[in-house]
């Protein structure tokens, strides 16, 4: 699906405070860009917003990082939180390729991926964000006791991903082919995407990964 382009979006998407324009400047420092040392978490991918803005909200104990690569769809997140003063919530509008330039090694500790565009043919598979090249890179800016959560509605991207996952030498013991069925749907928040599928009877597909033996049990 092609995104429409909205005149003006990367420059009202700037002007918000929650806006950083050179995030690479804080790689190492993001203890520093929100003045506490509270964990770090990191949505790639993350749409419209819901998701991230309503973690934000519920823990103000965790510093949250919204990354986004279109303005179009960034601005709708902006939008969300226009007039809230969400001291724990940075907005990016940057593409996960750069994600090594933005954040050191150990730095995060939990990264979401939620709905990430499943690149259906074989020839785009290095693009799918659960690919073995991305995970690697991942793995080396989570901390010791890092997890990734994962959810799709996409069923063979889910079936590649657990191999990735593998291959890439993390640990799962939390896989579910109906989420909102299972023991991990009391921690889940829902996305804009989730809740049209949802509404649709169709099964969510998630699973959380760790770095090491460590098992926070949320998604």
């Amino acid at each position: 699906m092609r995104l429409r382009n909205i005149p003006g979006a990367i420059e009202i998407i700037r002007k918000h405070p929650n806006y950083i324009a050179e995030p690479e400047n804080y790689r190492g420092k993001w203890a520093e860009y929100f003045a506490n040392t509270n964990p770090l978490q990191v949505e790639i991918g993350s749409g419209k917003g819901k998701f991230i803005t309503t973690l934000a909200r519920q823990n103000q104990n965790i510093n949250y990082i919204a990354i986004e690569k279109f303005a179009a769809v960034l601005l709708k997140l902006v939008k969300k939180i226009k007039d809230e003063n969400l001291t724990n919530l940075a907005i990016l509008h940057e593409d996960a390729e750069n994600i090594e330039q933005i954040f050191e090694p150990g730095e995060i500790n939990k990264i979401y991926l939620n709905f990430s565009d499943p690149w259906p043919r074989k020839k785009h598979a290095k693009r799918r964000l659960t690919n073995i090249r991305f995970l690697e890179m991942f793995k080396k800016l989570l901390s010791d006791d890092g997890v990734i959560a994962f959810k799709t509605d996409n069923h063979d991207l889910f079936g590649y991903s657990i191999e990735q996952f593998e291959l890439a030498g993390f640990l799962m013991d939390e896989i579910t082919y109906d989420l909102h069925n299972s023991p991990l749907a009391e921690y889940n928040v829902t996305t804009e995407y989730e809740e049209k599928f949802i509404s649709q009877n169709m099964p969510i597909y998630a699973l959380i990964a760790y770095k090491s033996n460590t098992h926070p049990k949320s998604i």
